[in-house]
């Protein structure tokens, strides 16, 4: 067999990302706000533990080093200031899903998908642009 003929019954299987894509409906506006509502609420939970056991563990390490409880401030600082960034970021993305139109169009997440390339393919299309369109839960359309 010539090499050439080799050449183009080689193929190679990769995996490749899939976007998952919702079509917007008033039930999937009531879903995500209330999985949005749900971490916001577990982030300032988590906020005020942090605060309350910081004040705590302060307490004590600054009887015994003033210098070490400095640090343990900044660095309960450092944390709270992160999560508070986080609650932000997710009280925008519940304000973004009010604005969302019923029939349009939204990034639910990705998913690996496996696709074969061979000698010959479009590298950047096999791998590019795959998605799932999904409407309540149910695969509406599948894009390659």
């Amino acid at each position: 067999m010539a090499r050439d003929e080799q050449a183009a019954k080689i193929s190679l299987t990769i995996k490749r990302p899939v976007q998952v894509m919702v079509i917007v409906t008033e039930e999937f506006k009531k879903e995500l706000s209330q999985e949005l509502q749900e971490a916001a609420d577990n982030t300032q939970r988590r906020i005020e533990q942090m605060e309350f056991q910081g004040r705590r563990y302060l307490a004590d390490v600054q009887r015994a080093d003033l210098n070490q409880a400095m640090a343990v401030r900044q660095q309960l600082e450092g944390e709270k200031r992160k999560l508070e960034q986080v609650k932000k970021e997710v009280q925008e993305r519940l304000e973004e899903v009010s604005g969302l139109e019923p029939g349009s169009e939204y990034p639910r997440g990705a998913l690996e998908s496996i696709v074969e390339i061979k000698p010959g393919d479009n590298l950047l299309e096999k791998l590019n642009n795959a998605q799932v369109i999904i409407k309540d839960g149910i695969v509406q359309e599948i894009r390659d």
